[in-house]
């Protein structure tokens, strides 16, 4: 959609993913769009680099999550709004809905 001033499709799809779930690590988005990890892993270095996200440790991964302190998140934020509102109905799966944690053991299917 808007590749072109990302740069590559790989970085609207990282921004995309971090926007409609606030958080996400490299593994993360690489499943739900069939991407290299490698590649995910360099563009989110390369926001974190400029100031758009912020990275900590969970346990041995890196999640990385808005930086509050750019002023420029909020402007791409409803930039990234309209675009996942617009997005055809072919593109949408990785953004619904999905379980982001394990389901507790024991719980009924």
């Amino acid at each position: 959609m808007l590749e072109a001033a990302f740069g590559s499709l790989a970085a609207e799809r990282v921004l995309l993913f971090l926007h409609r779930y606030d958080s996400g690590y490299g593994r993360q988005v690489a499943l739900a769009f069939g991407m290299p990890v490698s590649e995910v892993q360099k563009q989110l270095r390369k926001f974190e680099k400029g100031g758009l996200l912020v990275s900590r440790l969970v346990g041995r991964t890196r999640v990385y999550s808005w930086n509050p302190r750019s002023v420029f998140v909020a402007p791409l934020r409803r930039l990234l709004q309209t675009m996942l509102e617009n997005l055809p109905p072919e593109q949408r799966s990785p953004f619904r809905d999905a379980r982001r944690r394990p389901r507790r053991a024991g719980k009924p299917g």
